[in-house]
């Protein structure tokens, strides 16, 4: 509890006000004592709204912070306005400890901004991917057929990417997303477990995890068109090593029907994988029409990963 004498300005506190503010108990308190302890930012806004509640009819209450060494801490004054008659000429209020309480909208506010940009994000992929499967797609049928497997991949993407609970940002496990964006084509061999992942383990962050959803999509989706998982024993092994500031990637397909070097324009798909490699991931992709079955090699940059 606080009290103020409005024509002194003699200012008091109990016990537990002293303790709030790490200042040690006096039988008066003055303004200058406590703006020391209150951040500079807010010091104006305090000491204004204190000169105006002798002015405010009914109950009053700021907010503001104050600095306890390097601790931050958030402190609400409330108390009853307009002095006029009040006995004494002092008026009283008191002070809470409302951190936990802003630190807690803080996060929530972090959480609905972080949703927002993602929603935003996956609305400009969405629109995007839709323009340019539009020019390609040779039916309706085909064209919500493929772009909804696409976005779906995005989402199994999205849905393992959260912020860390260190701070440090947001990130997957390379493996992790991997193994959740080809476990649907696992299911439709023969035999469960045909698709093999043995990759290093790190941290991907939401840039490159969208990039990354795209082109393994794709690859996926031609390797149960044409290659290995459109056989039913056909296996797909996914590997990778580390080169330097760089991540290879080796995509290795076996059982499939012999593979054949596609001639003429690249399609959507291909444009996509090429794009989404080059730009967002920083690295090059390059293809390997073996008879044994297709190889990819994708090299990308360790740095453009964890973004």
């Amino acid at each position: 509890m606080w009290s103020w004498n409005v024509d002194t300005d003699a200012f008091a506190m109990d016990e537990l006000g002293f303790e709030l503010w790490k200042l040690p108990p006096s039988d008066h308190v003055t303004f200058g004592e406590l703006s020391a302890r209150i951040h500079p930012a807010d010091r104006d806004h305090v000491q204004s709204a204190f000169s105006a509640t002798r002015a405010i009819l009914g109950p009053y209450e700021t907010d503001f912070r104050i600095m306890i060494g390097d601790t931050v801490r958030w402190v609400t004054a409330r108390g009853q306005g307009e002095d006029a008659g009040i006995v004494g000429r002092t008026m009283y209020g008191i002070f809470l400890d409302v951190t936990e309480r802003k630190q807690a909208e803080e996060g929530h506010e972090l959480l609905a901004g972080e949703m927002s940009h993602r929603v935003k994000n996956l609305l400009a992929i969405a629109a995007g991917l839709t323009a340019i499967s539009s020019r390609s797609a040779n039916s309706v049928e085909v064209l919500a057929h493929e772009l909804t497997e696409r976005l779906s991949a995005l989402g199994r993407a999205h849905d393992l990417v959260r912020p860390l609970l260190d701070g440090r940002g947001k990130a997957a496990l390379l493996g992790d997303l991997f193994a959740v964006l080809l476990a649907p084509y696992d299911d439709l061999g023969a035999f469960k477990g045909r698709i093999r992942i043995a990759v290093e383990r790190m941290g991907i962050g939401e840039g490159a995890a969208t990039g990354l959803a795209l082109v393994i999509h794709e690859l996926a989706t031609n390797s149960m068109k044409y290659g290995a998982l459109s056989a039913p024993v056909g296996t797909l092994d996914l590997s990778s090593i580390v080169d330097g500031e760089d991540l290879v990637l080796t995509w290795l397909e076996h059982g499939g029907p012999r593979v054949i070097d596609p001639a003429g324009r690249a399609g959507f798909g291909s444009k996509l994988v090429q794009r989404s490699v080059t730009g967002q991931l920083g690295g090059t992709i390059e293809y390997d029409w073996a008879e044994s079955g297709l190889v990819v090699t994708l090299r990308m940059s360790r740095g453009r990963l964890a973004n």
